[in-house]
C-alpha cells in the first residue's frame, strides 16, 4: 500500500513538473529577450516551442528576437508559421513585412504591408512604409495616390513630404513637387531638400545645376539615402564616369541593395570591360526589382559578351515583346540573330530599329514630317 502511494505521489511529482517546465523556460526566455541577451531568449524561445510548438505569441516573440540579431530570415521563416496560426493579426504582418524590407525583398514587404493596409486603414507606419516600399520598387504613381490624401490634413508632415515631394518630381511632376520643396526650405537649407531640388533639375535635364544641388546636399548629410545615388548619375550627366562610380559605390557601403547604384555600377563596369562584377551588380539589382526591363537588357548583352548567343536572343526576344519601343533591345536583338546566321531575322529587327528612329524624330519639335 505504501508503495502504491509513493509511485503514485511521483507520478503526480513527474507531472507536475512537465507542466511547469515548458513556463518555466518561457518565463526565463521572456527575462533574458528584456534584459537583452537576444541570443540567450532565441535558444530558449526555441526550447519552449519543442515543447509547445502550438503557442503563436511565443513564436512571433521569436521572430522579434532574431530580428533584432540581424538573422532576418529566419525572423521571416517564424513569422510566417505563427501567421499560420494567426492570418490576420496585423502586428505579425507589420514585422513580417519589416523584415522582408530589411533583406532588401522589398516586393514582399510591400505585400505584406498591404495587407496591414486592409486591417488597420489608419496605420500611418503601416502606409508610409508602404509608400518607401513602392518609391524603392520606381511605383512613384503609386506613392502619389497612397499619399496625397494626407497632403492637406497634414501639410507639416516632413516624412510625408519628402516621400510625396520624391514621389512626384522622379514622376516628373515637376511643378507640384517644387511646391513641396519649398516647404521643406521654409525650414532652412538641409539635405533632404538639396537632394529633391537636385532630382528636380535632374529630371527637367539641368544637369549642372543638379550636380551642384547634390554636392551641397553631400556636404550637408552624406548619409542621407539614394543620395549618393542620385549624385552619381548627375556625375555621369556631366561626363564624370570615374566619380560616378565612387559616387555609386558610397551609395552601396551603406545601401548595398540600393537599385540605381547597382544598375549604374553595373553599366560602368560593363563599359570597363569588368564583366564579372558587372553582372554581381546587375543580379543585385535584379532582386530589389524582380523583372525590371533595364537590367534584364543588361544581363543579355553580358550573356552576348560571354558567347551565349541563344541565352542573350531568348532574352532579348522577350524584352522587345514585352516593350515593343525598346529600341537597344531591337539593336542587340538583330546582333545576336546575325551571330546566329539568322540573316532575315536580324534585318527584320534592323528594320524596325530604323521605323522606330523615324518615329522618335518625327516627333521631336520643329520637325516637318510629310
Amino acid at each position: 500500500m505504501c508503495r502504491s502511494l509513493s509511485i503514485l505521489a511521483a507520478t503526480f511529482w513527474i507531472l507536475t513538473l512537465a507542466a511547469q517546465q515548458p513556463q518555466t523556460v518561457l518565463k526565463h526566455a521572456i527575462e533574458l529577450h528584456q534584459a537583452g541577451d537576444t541570443e540567450g531568449a532565441i535558444r530558449e524561445y526555441r526550447e519552449f516551442l519543442k515543447l509547445r510548438p502550438d503557442m503563436v505569441a511565443v513564436r512571433s516573440n521569436l521572430g522579434a528576437a532574431l530580428a533584432k540579431a540581424g538573422r532576418y530570415e529566419e525572423a521571416i521563416s517564424e513569422y510566417k508559421l505563427a501567421l499560420d496560426g494567426d492570418p490576420r493579426n496585423p502586428a505579425m504582418l507589420l514585422n513580417l513585412a519589416l523584415a522582408h524590407y530589411k533583406v532588401a525583398q522589398i516586393r514582399k514587404a510591400a505585400e505584406e504591408l498591404a495587407r496591414v493596409r486592409e486591417l488597420q486603414p489608419a496605420n500611418r507606419q503601416a502606409l508610409f512604409l508602404l509608400a518607401d516600399c513602392e518609391l524603392r520598387l520606381g511605383e512613384n504613381a503609386r506613392v502619389i495616390e497612397l499619399l496625397s490624401p494626407l497632403e492637406k490634413e497634414s501639410p507639416d508632415d516632413k516624412a510625408l513630404i519628402y516621400l510625396l515631394g520624391t514621389a512626384l518630381i522622379r514622376d516628373e511632376q515637376t511643378k507640384r513637387g517644387q511646391v513641396l520643396v519649398d516647404r521643406i526650405l521654409r525650414d532652412g537649407d538641409s539635405a533632404e531638400a538639396r537632394l529633391l531640388l537636385g532630382t528636380t533639375k535632374f529630371y527637367v535635364h539641368d544637369f549642372t545645376g543638379a550636380l551642384a544641388d547634390l554636392q551641397k546636399a553631400v556636404e550637408l548629410n552624406p548619409a542621407l539615402p539614394e543620395l549618393h545615388s542620385y549624385y552619381g548619375l548627375a556625375l555621369m550627366a556631366t561626363g564624370d564616369e570615374a566619380g560616378a562610380a565612387k559616387a555609386f559605390r558610397k551609395e552601396l557601403d551603406t545601401n548595398p541593395n540600393d537599385f540605381m547604384s547597382n544598375l549604374q555600377l553595373g553599366v560602368i563596369l560593363k563599359q570597363d570591360q569588368d564583366l564579372d562584377e558587372a553582372r554581381k551588380r546587375f543580379e543585385r539589382a535584379l532582386t530589389v526589382r524582380p523583372g525590371d526591363q533595364r537590367v534584364r537588357y543588361q544581363l543579355s548583352t553580358l550573356d552576348l559578351a560571354a558567347g551565349k548567343v541563344d541565352e542573350a536572343r531568348k532574352g532579348l526576344e522577350q524584352l522587345t515583346k514585352e516593350v515593343p519601343q525598346f529600341v537597344e533591345a531591337h539593336v542587340t536583338l538583330a546582333t545576336a540573330y546575325y551571330r546566329l546566321k539568322r540573316k532575315a531575322d536580324g534585318d527584320g529587327e534592323r528594320a524596325i530599329v530604323l521605323k522606330l528612329n523615324a518615329e522618335k524624330q518625327a516627333q521631336q519639335p520643329g520637325v516637318n514630317v510629310k
